[in-house]
């Protein structure tokens, strides 16, 4: 009898474990490691309210990692070696529904273990480039639609509401009309739209800070000063390229997104540069280090974060040149840059 009770009990703790661990698995990998991030103030901050600032990497798409083979751990452990504290994962909308949502949340969770098991952060970003209210965008692997950018996030925010290794949500990568090209948009209108994600981002339950981006390809913020976002505990974004100004860059960057991180946090989400005889797929950004050294110490003086585009071998501005990470110009900056600061 005695037994007989043992197994019993034996057979439903290992139901129990079974239900339990495909409930978890519904619901999104559940991560304790990490301290969930949240803003204070102008800053991002742990659980115990302790600064963090982000100094970190992008990825190219886990889909294109994966078809190359190297959606992998090594490819994560290179990251947090080159001295990462986060990494971003560029998902773009056509790769999206190549793969089909439950294909591409499993690549996502992949990624997600694997930064958590190497102390990284994560952000999600929705890497569309156009114009989200007309719904025209700058080339066709970044057509999406306003109902299947509101169903990401929905998915998005379900998924890793539990997760505290995804720390932040990009909502729209590079937002831009291109002159007119691609039909208008106010700040008011992006500002509308933007509030409307960020409302179903918190409804379903999620915890990740939403980053906001400005117009110019994700560059300018200027509006922020007399219009912000109607939403607390959230972030903004900028990508200051080398090409967006000319030098000397840090008046200009102060007048066009520095001056937000006084009130916000603020997060540079893709900076960069190309060599001369640097090529890849994309326009390559041509400048050197002195661009290299001008954004970082401008972003240390300030307190804001940055991560660094891009960590592959054949998108520009690369990083590497070939699958032994073998740095380019860019490369041999940043992965200095970023491991000089993991050591503070």
């Amino acid at each position: 009898m005695k037994s007989f009770l043992s197994k019993s009990l034996l057979a439903c703790a290992l139901l129990f474990g079974s239900i339990s661990a495909y409930a978890q698995n519904a619901a999104g990998p559940v991560s304790n490691k990490l301290s969930q991030v949240r803003v204070q103030g102008n800053k991002f901050v742990t659980a115990d309210g302790k600064t963090i600032i982000f100094r970190g990497l992008d990825t190219s798409d886990p889909e294109k990692l994966q078809r190359d083979g190297h959606w992998n751990k090594e490819y994560f452990e290179q990251m947090k070696i080159w001295g990462a504290n986060i990494v971003r994962f560029p998902v773009h909308p056509t790769a999206w529904r190549k793969l089909g949502e439950a294909e591409y949340v499993k690549l996502m969770d992949q990624g997600v273990q694997w930064a958590t098991d190497l102390g990284m952060y994560v952000i999600i970003d929705w890497h569309s480039i156009g114009n989200l209210r007309t719904q025209m965008y700058q080339s066709p692997n970044y057509e999406t639609t306003q109902k299947e950018t509101f169903e990401f996030w929905r998915s998005m925010a379900k998924h890793y509401k539990d997760n505290t290794t995804v720390a932040l949500f990009e909502i729209f990568n590079e937002p831009t009309v291109q002159g007119g090209q691609l039909g208008t948009c106010s700040w008011s209108q992006w500002k509308e739209l933007n509030e409307e994600i960020i409302g179903i981002i918190r409804a379903n339950g999620a915890k990740a800070v939403p980053l906001v981006a400005g117009f110019n390809w994700a560059y300018d913020l200027t509006p922020v000063a007399n219009d912000p976002i109607k939403a607390e505990g959230i972030a903004y974004v900028s990508h200051p390229y080398p090409q967006k100004r000319e030098k000397p860059w840090e008046p200009k960057w102060m007048e066009d997104w520095g001056f937000v991180a006084k009130k916000y946090p603020v997060i540079l989400t893709e900076i960069g540069f190309s060599g001369e005889n640097e090529r890849g797929k994309h326009v390559p950004v041509i400048s050197d280090e002195s661009y290299g050294e001008a954004i970082t110490k401008f972003a240390d003086a300030n307190g804001i974060s940055y991560t660094v585009w891009v960590f592959d071998p054949q998108w520009a501005p690369m990083l590497f040149t070939d699958w032994n990470y073998t740095p380019t110009r860019q490369g041999k900056y940043f992965k200095a840059a970023l491991q000089k600061a993991a050591k503070k």
